[in-house]
């Protein structure tokens, strides 16, 4: 990609919004890359933004190699990108990753509340819930971090439910990218509502031990996310690839 087909936001008068490493535990090098991954995450990176790494050793006050370190893995994740003789730039949204993500989420959620549905339990029940309460009252207050939060709560509650120990872990293989492109959909509060909404209908799923419906819930659930990113897409090109596998 050739660096001027980078867009990057306005140059910012203030640093890069990063949060202390001493909130993260490990080496150094793992502590500036989880600092600089949940930046990324957040969107307090947007995608297209330059990652000034002067300024990002700066304000850690950590020399120059952890960082790198740091951006060599997150590139490795396709979370950064390096361009020779340009800089490095926050990834933007891809939507052949999205619907990669997308697709092996699918995949594995749907064959997990097919299993969860004939086993689950009147306790973890209560406890899917207790969470779509918690959720409502987050939707209420206008708290849609909050709601995000709980949200990857309840599906790594439904995942752990399979007995399987790494399924949660291997749900996560690729969807940092659709977590990111989310975060920028569901601060709409129609979405936030909606989402609110299907949530609870999977749950009932489950409750009823209806493994059929549970299915076509979370089918539903995971493909309305693709339909919200191309009105974003249409809104704000420049924080998407300009090639693009459709």
């Amino acid at each position: 990609m050739l660096p001027q087909s980078i867009p990057t936001r306005a140059a910012r008068d203030h640093s890069v919004p990063l949060r202390p490493l001493e909130d993260y535990s490990g080496t150094l090098t793992a502590r500036v890359y989880q600092c600089l991954r949940d930046a990324i995450l957040s969107l307090d990176l947007m995608p297209g933004e330059s990652l000034r790494k002067t300024e990002i050793c700066s304000q850690l006050g950590v020399s120059r190699s952890p960082v790198s370190e740091a951006v060599t893995r997150l590139a490795a994740e396709g979370l950064v990108e390096v361009v020779p003789q340009s800089g490095t730039y926050v990834s933007r949204f891809s939507f052949e990753e999205v619907r990669a993500g997308v697709f092996l989420r699918e995949a594995v959620e749907l064959a997990a509340v097919e299993v969860v549905a004939q086993t689950i339990t009147e306790e973890q029940v209560l406890m899917l819930r207790r969470n779509l309460r918690v959720q409502a009252a987050a939707v209420a207050d206008g708290d849609v971090a909050g709601f995000y939060g709980l949200d990857n709560e309840m599906h790594r509650l439904i995942l752990s439910f399979t007995g399987f120990r790494r399924l949660s872990q291997l749900a996560e293989t690729g969807w940092p990218q659709v977590n990111r492109a989310r975060q920028m959909i569901l601060p709409n509060t129609i979405r936030v509502s909606d989402t609110l909404e299907e949530h609870r209908r999977i749950v009932d799923a489950l409750a009823a031990h209806d493994p059929e419906t549970a299915r076509a819930e979370v089918r539903f659930h995971l493909r309305r996310l693709c339909p919200y990113l191309e009105e974003l897409e249409a809104r704000e090109p420049e924080l998407f690839q300009r090639t693009q596998a459709r």
